[in-house]
């Protein structure tokens, strides 16, 4: 019976806390990640970590920047395993799936950043392959941007369109105590 619960933990790396990122919401986020994160930890359950590496060498996150190197808060223990990906969605040639289904893990608590690229890239994989996918909304935040009419949205609204893309269709949108008792259950 598949049954674990995995946090997943999406691209919590130093480029990502630097103000050049332009403006975001969710400023607590990060201290909702680490809560989980130390909870998880606590109850042995499964944690996967996934780092962005581009492809791009003026980018914060080309390999061996200071940019692309993980947050201390976040920084994988022994056992915890690692995917890197070059493109938002973690399940894009990665082991991510095989080894999800290898531990017998069926559900899914994602956090991290960004909600409109690699949370909303990652999380419709998830549940178009199958999984139970859940996306703790406090947990995860998103940067302001321009849309196709040249028009500033703020990082609110972003992350806002972007939970509400996934909520009902490919995940469940929950709060940081819901994904606490789903680690229970």
């Amino acid at each position: 019976m598949v049954s674990q619960t995995a946090l997943l933990i999406i691209d919590m790396q130093n480029g990502m806390a630097w103000s050049q990122a332009g403006e975001r919401n969710n400023p607590g986020a990060e201290r909702e990640i680490a809560e989980l994160l130390s909870h998880w930890r606590l109850n042995n359950a499964p944690i996967v970590h996934i780092h962005h590496l581009s492809q791009e060498e003026d980018s914060l996150f080309w390999p061996e920047q200071e940019g692309v190197m993980v947050q201390e808060a976040f920084i994988p223990l022994s056992g915890e395993k690692v995917i890197e990906k070059y493109v938002p969605d973690a399940f894009t040639h990665s082991d991510l799936q095989s080894w999800l289904e290898g531990q017998q893990i069926g559900r899914l608590v994602v956090v991290g950043v960004s909600t409109n690229h690699s949370i909303e890239s990652t999380v419709r994989t998830a549940g178009n392959i199958g999984f139970t996918t859940y996306v703790v909304s406090s947990a995860c935040f998103a940067f302001s941007t321009l849309d196709f009419d040249g028009r500033e949205r703020s990082a609110e609204e972003v992350h806002a369109m972007s939970l509400a893309n996934l909520h009902g269709a490919y995940a469940t949108v929950i709060s940081q105590a819901d994904a606490f008792e789903l680690l229970e259950t």
